[in-house]
């Protein structure tokens, strides 16, 4: 075989997760006629979700997604790279500026993707249907890697052929962001049309593509480039599935257990799925006494609020739920219980899933669309039905004229802020609203930075967000090394 497949060697090399995710070649190494059976055809893509769980790589879409924004502050123990990236000091030497991570998911789908045809000469009880729908998996995982570099780096390179080292990118230029754009709606609409409906069981359902995961892609994807009534359809085939509801929050204790502490909600349509056997890197990240991020005061100061005439009445996604409001620990991924006891996790549970789509944000997605296509009153009347789960405050309610788009985006990115808090969501969010037609909403950015910038770099942080081509990473200089036909992100030259 021309390619020596290292996705197979390091995924089943590592220790087994949830059920599903225990799919392997019997001897774990990787043969040259590897490509046999439709049993292979499924560890090699259930290896792609596998991949998922590296550490670096959830690290990246949590630091990627919030670091940049204001609901993240540091702590004794953040790292010089982590704030750096707070106060928009980004150097391509930057650790986190790394995207092999990602990358290595995406040449394991390729992999998928060039060679999972083989196997239908080969095993005669595959179906062409079988085969479709493995491939629309490894297509719509492909499209969510390259819509986290569309959105962290703007250009990247598009590598669409799999490599013999899942750590080398071919010689490869950059590519638009239309151009990446571009494919990651080519792979989505391949796996829309060929993506099962359900695997039969929830927590598969959950952990793998399904239809619907494709479909929250594509509204996000559809929002980024402003296709407002492309991101209403997609949205719809959602909340017409009735297959996904709102989590009931009458009880804040059992709404947590079951949306975050357990995970696999029927609020849920796509987690990563970590457990006992695969922890995620958030104890250190959050929960441990050397964490390294914390909530932001301004979190349940402004964000949540408090309601200082009856502590019984509060957002439950606020104290208890995204954050320990007692010393602003980041809840949703290190906290075990709610209410009125709040324990946090230990060192070995800590196997809280990475939430990339929720029932919730299939509704304020549509909400934002609705908005900007003169539907101001339907988008407000999405708005209550999440605020209402959360019994949300008066405090955080506003009535923004329903013939204002972008009044009422301002308020949707606010409820986004309590809804999606630490979930890596945050700084897409603002990115989002403050580019629309062409940047007419920078003050979006500007007016966050003001607003939390230490005082003295407040002036500097300003100065570079008002240059556009900053609000990306610069390619790290390693693939700069690596890869000579790169060339560096504008902003950083």
């Amino acid at each position: 075989m021309k390619y020596k497949l290292l996705l197979l060697i390091v995924i089943f090399l590592t220790p087994s997760c949830s059920k599903w995710l225990d799919v392997k070649p019997q001897d774990g190494i990787i043969r040259d006629n590897y490509w046999q059976n439709k049993e292979q055809l499924k560890a090699a893509v259930i290896g792609c979700y596998s991949s998922l769980l590296d550490n670096e790589l959830v690290e990246n879409l949590f630091v990627w997604g919030e670091l940049r924004a204001d609901m993240v502050t540091s702590t004794l123990n953040t790292s010089i790279d982590e704030v750096n990236i707070m106060q928009a000091n980004i150097l391509s030497s930057n650790s986190y500026t790394s995207w092999a991570s990602v990358y290595r998911t995406i040449n394991y789908c390729n992999t998928v993707i060039d060679f999972a045809a083989q196997v239908l000469q080969s095993d005669k009880t595959l179906t062409q249907e079988q085969l479709d729908a493995y491939l629309a998996e490894a297509h719509g995982l492909r499209a969510l890697m390259y819509y986290n570099l569309l959105r962290s780096f703007g250009e990247v390179p598009l590598q669409l052929k799999a490599s013999a080292s899942d750590d080398q990118l071919q010689q490869l230029k950059k590519s638009s962001q239309q151009e990446v754009y571009d494919q990651i709606m080519k792979d989505l609409s391949f796996a829309e049309q060929h993506a099962v409906e359900t695997y039969g069981n929830i927590t598969v359902d959950k952990g793998r593509f399904t239809k619907f995961t494709i479909y929250a892609i594509e509204a996000d994807a559809y929002l980024w480039m402003e296709k407002y009534e492309d991101c209403i359809t997609a949205c719809d085939k959602i909340i017409n599935s009735n297959r996904f509801g709102l989590m009931d929050g009458s009880v804040q204790a059992q709404w947590f257990n079951t949306m975050y502490f357990v995970g696999n909600s029927n609020e849920s349509i796509f987690e990563f799925q970590f457990d006992q056997q695969k922890l995620n890197p958030f104890y250190g990240m959050f929960g441990a006494t050397n964490n390294h991020f914390i909530g932001s005061p301004r979190v349940m100061e402004e964000v949540y609020g408090i309601d200082i005439t009856d502590e019984t009445k509060k957002d439950i996604r606020g104290d208890g739920g995204s954050i320990r409001a007692t010393d602003q620990m980041i809840w949703k991924f290190a906290g075990a219980t709610s209410g009125t006891r709040l324990d946090a996790r230990s060192a070995a549970d800590s196997y809280a899933h990475w939430f990339v789509y929720r029932f919730a944000d299939v509704l304020l997605l549509k909400a934002e669309a609705l908005a900007w296509v003169s539907k101001g009153g339907d988008a407000l009347r999405l708005v209550g039905k999440v605020r209402l789960r959360a019994h949300a405050l008066a405090f955080t309610e506003k009535s923004p004229d329903s013939t204002s788009a972008a009044d009422i985006s301002n308020y949707i990115l606010e409820e986004r802020a309590r809804e999606f808090a630490f979930e890596g969501k945050r700084w897409y969010d603002v990115l989002r609203n403050a580019k629309r037609d062409n940047y007419a909403h920078l003050d979006i950015i500007l007016d966050m930075v003001a607003a939390n910038a230490p005082g003295n770099m407040q002036q500097s942080i300003i100065n570079k967000y008002k240059d556009v081509r900053s609000h990306y990473f610069p390619i790290n200089q390693y693939e700069l090394q690596a890869d000579k036909q790169l060339v560096q992100n504008p902003y950083y030259q």
